[in-house]
This record gives structure tokens, C-alpha cells and sequence, in this order.
């Protein structure tokens, strides 16, 4: 049995078959049809013979190739989904990358003005002091923490919250509908649950922390607009000592020309 057949599940066979049988039955009944008209006048000996024969060959074609077309079109539909998901998703922590959280964030928020219900939050999350993560420890480790930070947000989720890596070991988390309570409280476990986590690289128990800095909006917002206000309170949470977490109301308006100091992991 080829390998394709192999890993189909029950319900995968299940399509398969209702596909074959349905289109196969479709090319018969058409073949009788035809077959019907065309010897309308003939004799019943003839019609009969020539019934079987619209019948027998139909089946005999068909359903092989509805089988075939079938699988390979089932095969087609599986690898252009692990395409769109390998676009979407970073490659070294399974969460989404910067493109499509940030896509799929604007959808959100599109799609909340038309509703007029606007509400939710930001957070975007940083690992602290990083840089010595990897000098100490070597890049393979690195990447390991990072896949344990993700690893540690996403219990602390809801269902239909996002997680998305921005770059580097920045992540944003976007809480739909969140009040300021909720999203102050996801943030704090989230805080909690990284500070928890238990990294060990080459056997020694190494904590790992993470700042956050949030923005919580109840009017029409753009990504740009609130990603911007989230970095700036990330800014801020830094600056007071990291491992810990800054959230605000966003502002009626922006302020032209505020900008975030640039500063160290």
C-alpha cells in the first residue's frame, strides 16, 4: 500500500470512498442516459446488452480514477496547507510570526469596528538580559529558552487569544475583548508561569524572566497605533527593574513626536 494511503485517518477513507462512489455512480447514471436515447428504438435484446455495457464500463473507468483524483487532490489540499501554515508560523517556536500575527490582529480589530464593540489588549513581552542567555550558554540554548518561554505563555492563554514572535526574543500576545483587569491579570501569569519555568541548560537551573508592556483599548485602534503604545510601557517595565509587567489605558490620541528610549536587554 503506498505510503499517501497509509496515513489516511477513518475519516480521510470515509471522503475518499464517498467521493469515489458518488462520482462514480454520476458517470453511470450519465451512461444510461445517453445509452437510453441513443437505442430508444432498438430491439430489448439490444437495449438490455447495451444497459449492462453503459453499466459495467462506467464502473470498470471510474471509480479508479475518482479514486485517484480524489487522493490527489487530497494530497494537493494537505501540502497547500502545510504552506500557508509554514508562512505563518516561526520556525523555531511554532507560534505565529510577525507578519501573520500582525495580519491577523488587524483583521480583529477591523472587524470589531464594524461591530462597533471595540475592546481588548496588547502585550508585548521581552526576555530579559538575553544576550547573556546566549554568550553564557551557547545559541542552541538560546533557542531552547525561547521554545520555553512559548512554551510557558501559552497555558496562560485563552482560546481565542494570539501569540506571535515580533523577532528576537520579543513576543506579542493579543487578548481580544479583554478588560483592563483580565488582561492585567493573563500578563501576571504570564510573568509568573516564564519566572517558573525549568530551564537547565547543560544541568544548571538558569531563570528565565520576562517584562511586558501592555496597551488596553476600548475604542477603533490600528495595530501600528496600539503596538506602539504596548512597546513604550514594555520601555517603561524595563526601565523599572524588569520581570515585570506595565499596562495602560491607551490614550484618546497619540502625542506626535513621544518616542521609546532604546533600552539594554
Amino acid at each position: 500500500m503506498p505510503a499517501s494511503l497509509k496515513k489516511l485517518s477513518p475519516s480521510a477513507w470515509l471522503q475518499l470512498a464517498g467521493w469515489t462512489v458518488f462520482g462514480t455512480l454520476g458517470c453511470v447514471a450519465v451512461s444510461l442516459g445517453v445509452t437510453l436515447l441513443l437505442f430508444r428504438h432498438a430491439s430489448a435484446e439490444v437495449l438490455d446488452l447495451a444497459l449492462i455495457e453503459a453499466t459495467v464500463v462506467p464502473v470498470i473507468l471510474a471509480a479508479p480514477l475518482f479514486f485517484y483524483l480524489t487522493l490527489k487532490l487530497r494530497e494537493l489540499a494537505v501540502v497547500n496547507h502545510k504552506l500557508v501554515v509554514a508562512a505563518s508560523t516561526d520556525a523555531l517556536t511554532a507560534c505565529l510570526n510577525r507578519g501573520a500575527f500582525s495580519a491577523r490582529v488587524e483583521n480583529v480589530l477591523a472587524r470589531e469596528i464594524v461591530r462597533r464593540r471595540a475592546m481588548g489588549a496588547l502585550l508585548v513581552i521581552d526576555a530579559d538580559h538575553f544576550k547573556s542567555v546566549n554568550d553564557r550558554f551557547g545559541h542552541a540554548e538560546g533557542d531552547e529558552a525561547l521554545r520555553m518561554i512559548v512554551a510557558a505563555i501559552q497555558p496562560c492563554l485563552r482560546r481565542d487569544d494570539m501569540l506571535g514572535r515580533l523577532g528576537g526574543e520579543e513576543f506579542a500576545v493579543f487578548l481580544p475583548g479583554a478588560s483592563p483587569v483580565s488582561a492585567a491579570d493573563i500578563a501576571e501569569r504570564i510573568r509568573r508561569s516564564v519566572a517558573e519555568a525549568p530551564f537547565q541548560p547543560g544541568g544548571t537551573s538558569h531563570m528565565l524572566t520576562v517584562s511586558g508592556g501592555g496597551a488596553v483599548f476600548d475604542r477603533p485602534v490600528v495595530f501600528d497605533e496600539l503596538f506602539r503604545v504596548a512597546d513604550l510601557h514594555l520601555y517603561e517595565a524595563k526601565g523599572a527593574g524588569r520581570n515585570r509587567v506595565e499596562l495602560a489605558p491607551m490614550p484618546p490620541e497619540l502625542t506626535p513626536g513621544w518616542y521609546a528610549p532604546n533600552l539594554p536587554n
